[in-house]
């Protein structure tokens, strides 16, 4: 079969999943505000996990989200779909660009899982957002961060912002004892079962101010993508610890985990679908 029309296929199968995971998830997440048996997260974690299913990735994980709390997850930035990736295995609050909030349906998806919008073009707003972040750390809701503050090639790791790790400050200072902060490289690693090289990762990446419309087409119709997520051991952030310090070590960190992975892309444990938990606590 010629592969523009395998292509094709692709494409049309991966849009239908996900206008039938839109479809599922609404009233999934309506039954679970109206009568909170479940978890109001499930809705949107199971949608990620759909999506990138729908995408033709395959998404292992090495490691497991801490239970340490109160928890900042800092992570490296590849594209837009690390959001459905980690999405896919924790239900914690994304801080995401504020642009995004007005994407159509990524915007929706977003809101939809309290994501934390951060307008890093508007000066003195920082401080806010910081507060916000903190107060969601001091509520005990895992916070998600993409720490680089951009996206990268997938090959390498950039300098990552510490700014927004101010936010652990900000819990402290609201009666938290301490916070602990964890590590967690998000790496895209084969293609079709075959391993990627330097020039090949950037199919997964998402850079700069690449149109949305042609990266999603362009998965869908390729398919066959493996992304592994390493979670690395927490960092504790006291009232004595510096942010920046924390910032570099974390940084350190994800680093030498994406070369590892680069090096002996092995996956490990695959992410199976999100199961619905009965009588679970809801923020």
């Amino acid at each position: 079969m010629p592969g523009n029309v395998l292509g094709t296929i692709r494409m049309a199968v991966g849009l239908f999943v996900i206008g039938l995971a839109i479809a599922l998830v609404i009233p999934t997440q309506y039954i679970a505000i109206k009568t909170r048996l479940y978890s109001i997260n499930f809705g949107s974690r199971w949608c990620h996990w759909a999506l990138a299913k729908a995408l033709g990735f395959r998404i292992w994980r090495h490691g497991a989200m801490s239970t340490e709390r109160p928890l900042l997850i800092a992570s490296n930035h590849v594209s837009w779909t690390d959001i459905l990736v980690v999405g896919s295995m924790t239900e914690g609050s994304f801080i995401a660009r504020g642009d995004m909030a007005g994407w159509p349906f990524l915007g929706w998806l977003a809101r939809l899982q309290e994501t934390i919008f951060v307008d890093r073009k508007r000066k003195g707003t920082s401080g806010e957002q910081a507060t916000d972040i903190g107060r969601r750390l001091a509520g005990n809701a895992p916070v998600i961060l993409f720490a680089e503050g951009t996206t990268g090639d997938g090959n390498t790791i950039l300098r990552f912002n510490s700014t927004l790790f101010g936010a652990a400050d900000m819990a402290i200072r609201g009666g938290a004892e301490r916070v602990f902060v964890q590590p967690v490289a998000i790496t895209y690693t084969r293609v079709h079962g075959m391993p990627m090289g330097r020039s090949h990762r950037p199919l997964a990446a998402w850079i700069g101010d690449q149109d949305l419309w042609p990266h999603i087409r362009q998965l869908l119709r390729e398919g066959g993508i493996d992304v592994e997520v390493t979670f690395g051991e927490p960092i504790e952030y006291t009232a004595a610890s510096k942010r920046k310090l924390v910032a570099k070590a974390t940084e350190d960190r994800v680093r030498a985990m994406v070369s590892a992975r680069l090096r002996d892309a092995r996956p490990a444990e695959t992410v199976a679908s999100p199961r619905l938990s009965f009588a679970a606590k809801s923020r």
